[in-house]
């Protein structure tokens, strides 16, 4: 490479592009300085600082710095690409990130497990998936995709002396390793597709994403490009836990700490939707003849599977993580959309806010019932909970209501926009499988609502035995303001909507 190109490629370093991750790398790193500097009475101070630090973070993009000078710009030699969808994801990521730091702090101080270091692989792990949303290269897509994933195998299996949380930890890392490999092999077939001289629209950078794109227009009916376009979908696939690569979902949900399983069952997949997004609608776009039929059949096992397996289930961890299969497919409907019409991208993100604002407040519920261990946790666990505690019950009303897809909640209106983009795409079968799947998805979501409410069955005794739940302020205060904004996006979506219609 000559001088000359090497100097230009350094001129595109701009970090001051990505002050956000590099401001939670640093605080990652300031949590475990602080940890040995200061003194033990403080240590229970740190987390809390964490989390402060990141709700700073957050507003600071949202009110002051969410169209910066870098938004519709490339950087690091179109490592990067920033983009409006590109902003709205880091808050995304953000978000989810400074509710796990609350799900963390009820669960770990209850149990006495290390707190700093929890959060200092959870800030490297947002910080990844924050750059994973803005990559335009596939180099970039791997290593912060494998960053995240690495942290959250550590995370996984955080309850070491839990043989359900090892359990965990090690099918995530057999099928994380399985998912990296076959990412890889079918970002190694592109490489090699894309750099062939012989091919028209040949590359000297055929992993960056625009250059890749031009590569596929000009030949769509190479059978090395295809194959490498359908191993990068598949890893994906694995990812966001679309059938038939969900079967390590049940019991990595199950066996993992709470607040893992909502960064598992939020960030995670939210971060596979938004480069599955970017991939099909730009680079993948050319060879739309054979995504359609891929990713209508996922569609199609996803919704049905997620949804009948959810049906008996009796474990709360393991009934969220069928439903968020079932999730998946709704989203994955939204996804073969935008390769038909515009407009799904912004229907699928709504989505995505919905999903982000019950789930957690499910999950909060969650680490306010757990026990001594929680991967135990049934719906036997919520009977008399509308006695114990009323704000929790009607918390986890609101949450699985929104789920499950009742009016006037978010969740309503992020189906309804999902099934008009399937609509106007056309896809009849897809639709009428997702309006089946939304049918089911109310049997096992309001079973567990009828747990919480209805309990003539319990004798006096039990009811005597089934004491109150202490909720703190500050966690009373989050469960109401998470219940309160999925109503209000119910009734009126303001600029989210109208920046979700924008895209």
């Amino acid at each position: 490479m000559d001088p000359e190109t090497l100097q230009h490629l350094a001129a595109t370093n701009q970090w001051s592009a990505i002050y956000p991750e590099l401001f939670l790398g640093l605080l990652a790193i300031g949590l475990l300085l602080a940890e040995l500097v200061l003194p033990s009475s403080m240590h229970r101070l740190i987390p809390r600082a964490a989390i402060w630090a990141q709700v700073l973070l957050f507003f600071w993009i949202l009110l002051v710095d969410f169209n910066n000078a870098f938004v519709g710009t490339v950087t690091f030699g179109g490592m990067l690409a920033h983009s409006p969808l590109g902003q709205g994801l880091r808050l995304f990521f953000l978000l989810t990130s400074i509710l796990v730091s609350w799900l963390a702090l009820i669960v770990l101080e209850r149990r006495g497990y290390p707190r700093v270091e929890f959060f200092h692989i959870q800030l490297v792990v947002t910080g990844a998936f924050m750059l994973l949303a803005q990559s335009s290269h596939f180099a970039m897509l791997f290593v912060s995709l494998e960053t995240a994933t690495i942290g959250l195998y550590v995370l996984v299996a955080y309850f070491r002396d839990r043989p359900l949380s090892l359990e965990a930890g090690l099918k995530y890392l057999i099928f994380g390793g399985l998912s990296a490999a076959v990412l890889l092999f079918g970002i190694v077939l592109l490489y090699g597709a894309a750099g062939n001289p012989a091919l028209p629209g040949y590359s000297s950078s055929p992993l960056h994403f625009p250059l890749l794109e031009v590569f596929l227009l000009e030949n769509p009916d190479n059978l090395m490009a295809r194959a490498g376009v359908l191993l990068v979908l598949a890893a994906v696939a694995f990812k966001i836990g679309a059938v038939p690569f969900q079967i390590w979902i049940p019991d990595v949900y199950q066996g993992a700490p709470t607040p893992v399983t909502a960064l598992l069952a939020v960030a995670s997949k939210a971060a596979g939707f938004a480069i599955l997004l970017v991939l099909v609608t730009t680079v993948f776009s050319p060879l739309a003849g054979v995504l359609i039929p891929v990713l209508t059949t996922l569609t199609l096992l996803t919704l049905l599977f997620g949804n009948l397996a959810a049906l008996t289930q009796r474990n709360t961890k393991r009934l969220m993580g069928l439903s968020g299969v079932s999730h998946a497919g709704f989203l994955l409907l939204g996804v073969t959309a935008a390769l038909i019409v515009p407009g799904a991208t912004g229907a699928v993100l709504f989505y995505l806010v919905a999903y982000l604002l019950a789930s957690m407040a499910v999950f909060g519920v969650m680490a306010h019932l757990g026990g001594d261990d929680d991967a135990l946790q049934t719906l036997d666990d919520y009977r008399d909970l509308n006695r114990r505690s009323p704000l929790l019950a009607g918390v986890l009303a609101v949450g699985l209501g929104s789920l499950a897809g009742i009016p006037p909640l978010a969740g309503f209106i992020g189906k309804l926009m999902i099934f008009i983009v399937a609509f106007e795409a056309r896809l009849y079968l897809l639709l009428a499988v997702a309006m089946i799947a939304v049918v089911l998805s109310i049997y096992y979501y309001f079973g567990w609502i009828k747990a919480a409410f209805f309990s003539a069955w319990l004798s006096e005794e039990d009811k005597q035995e089934n004491s109150g739940i202490a909720v703190t302020l500050a966690s009373a205060a989050t469960l109401i303001g998470l219940a309160a904004v999925t109503v209000l996006l119910g009734f009126i979506q303001g600029p989210l909507g109208r920046w979700v219609a924008g895209l």
